[in-house]
């Protein structure tokens, strides 16, 4: 059996992205991975030979003005060492944010992330739920509660700490961390057979 390695990729401005990374690991540990979260505003050599490593790598950013924080574009520049080298090719990749508002473009975020894997060569891991409470009987306690698919996508009130993190929003990005897991190990069984 083949133990993927999943590695989160994260920056969190106020602490609510970061409960969220620690989400996606816990869902992608629960579904057999070896599991790294990795701040990317302190990110060390040996963290990037970890990345390179990775069979996965998900993708976290806060949302601010309409796309991935400061810090996150940062790492995203960084990696252009690896592009070159098409080191991260055919890695699958995943990605989620949050914001205080339940759009608040997050939208753009997931795409910034797309668009980064894409270049990279990288395989994208939808969400692969449908949307939650979005009729009379639905409830705000849903999984993929604001209706996301392209990842996991949270709203934190910007007056609340990272306590104040919707539970299914950390549901939510639990199943995301689960879904890539569990996506890398098919994968990876499919590249030995072929």
């Amino acid at each position: 059996m083949t133990t993927p390695v999943v590695s989160i990729a994260y920056h969190s401005g106020f602490g609510h992205t970061a409960v969220l990374a620690e989400a996606v690991g816990a869902g992608a540990a629960d579904a057999g991975a070896e599991t790294h979260l990795i701040k990317v505003d302190e990110i060390t050599d040996a963290q990037w030979e970890t990345l390179d490593r990775s069979d996965a790598i998900v993708f976290g950013s806060p949302t601010y003005m309409g796309t991935a924080s400061g810090a996150f574009h940062v790492f995203a520049e960084a990696t252009a060492r690896r592009w070159s080298g098409r080191d991260w090719q055919d890695k699958l990749a995943a990605g989620f944010t949050n914001s205080a508002s339940k759009s608040g473009d997050k939208l753009h975020t997931l795409q910034f992330f797309q668009t980064l894997a894409a270049q990279h060569g990288m395989h994208w891991v939808s969400l692969g739920l449908l949307p939650g409470w979005n009729s009379s009987t639905a409830s705000e306690n849903d999984l993929n509660r604001l209706g996301f698919f392209a990842g996991a996508a949270a709203q934190s009130d910007n007056d609340q700490g990272p306590e104040g993190v919707h539970k299914a929003d950390i549901a939510t990005a639990e199943h995301l961390g689960r879904r890539v897991a569990q996506t890398a190990r098919v994968f990876a069984l499919g590249q030995a057979a072929a």
